[in-house]
């Protein structure tokens, strides 16, 4: 599936129309540059689930867990950009089964972690900001690629 995405915000809408359909146990693997919008999916994520505190990058502490406010599986936000290898993700000790796992960066990752995932890439299309008056930030719309992997996934649909 793929969607053009033309906002933060409804960004974070998407993550937030995924958050309804996961469980503990469930994976979601986030690809794209720098600025793409892996952690503002996330936030909307988060906000869904309803996750104590707000969701930032966890990009010096490599992964943060955010408890529910509700029953529920915490969410564990992973940021995998200085991570060499899968072998890795996995020294970080997360209870994979208890929990609801964001991965950004995962490219190359999640070899053997998982039997089903969720991969979303994220593009960012160069110079969609053309023409903006100075001062103002450009919104840039983004191109989001959504792959389900094994069987729980084959039947995703977002829209």
């Amino acid at each position: 599936m793929q969607l053009e995405i033309d906002t933060p915000q409804h960004m974070a809408e998407l993550g937030a129309r995924l958050a309804l359909e996961l469980k503990a146990g469930d994976l979601v693997a986030l690809n794209g540059e720098l600025g793409a919008g892996k952690t503002t999916f996330t936030r909307g994520l988060g906000e869904q689930l309803g996750v104590r505190g707000s969701v930032t990058s966890p990009t010096f502490v490599l992964a943060r867990t955010h408890r529910r406010l509700v029953e529920g599986a915490p969410l564990v936000h992973v940021d995998a950009y200085r991570l060499g290898s899968a072998a890795e993700l996995d020294d970080l000790d997360i209870d994979w089964s208890a929990s609801i796992v964001v991965v950004e960066w995962a490219a190359g990752m999640l070899d053997g972690v998982a039997e089903h995932w969720i991969e979303i890439d994220i593009r960012r299309p160069t110079g969609a900001g053309a023409g903006v008056a100075d001062g103002d930030e450009p919104v840039e719309p983004r191109i989001v690629t959504i792959t389900g992997h094994g069987a729980r996934w084959r039947d995703l649909r977002l829209d």
